[in-house]
């Protein structure tokens, strides 16, 4: 009898935001990251009228969603005709509301040994902001927040 492994199963992390591309911008350069552009997909949408002009605005010198954006693993393959990555991606989201509470999923960072303070400083100069630093008996890291206040650690 011969069995078939189930193809693993393709995911994106979706981060809610009030405004996206700044947060696209943070993260891709906190991760060395690329921002998706999806600029041929939005325009052959807009010429098929199958996308309002309002749902769009200009990013980067270049159209694109004006409610979501994404950032991609630059070594990971991706759509060429949409844009879209097809591996290890983050995709920002607009919504309503402001962040209240604690994360219940956070990203950890791993710039590697003895290179957390110096990842520490380069992500607050990005804007982001440390909260605290622990030190525990199973380790050490600091955690931040992004600007929008999402919690992160640096290991």
């Amino acid at each position: 009898m011969t069995t078939t492994t189930p193809a693993p199963v393709h995911f994106k992390i979706v981060i809610d935001a009030a405004d996206p591309h700044a947060q696209a911008d943070f993260w891709a350069a906190a991760l060395h990251y690329e921002v998706e552009d999806n600029a041929a997909l939005i325009e052959q949408l807009l010429a098929a009228g199958a996308l309002p002009g309002a749902a769009t605005v200009e990013f980067h010198g270049r159209p694109a969603f004006r409610d979501l954006v994404a950032v991609r693993h630059p070594d990971d393959p991706y759509d060429p005709r949409s844009g879209t990555g097809l591996g290890r991606r983050l995709l920002f989201q607009r919504v309503p509301e402001p962040k209240t509470v604690k994360n219940r999923l956070h990203l950890d960072l791993h710039p590697g040994d003895g290179r957390r303070a110096g990842e520490v400083e380069r992500l607050t100069g990005l804007g982001a902001s440390v909260l605290r630093e622990v030190k525990e008996p199973s380790g050490q890291w600091v955690v931040m927040a992004d600007p929008e206040g999402n919690e992160f650690c640096v290991h």
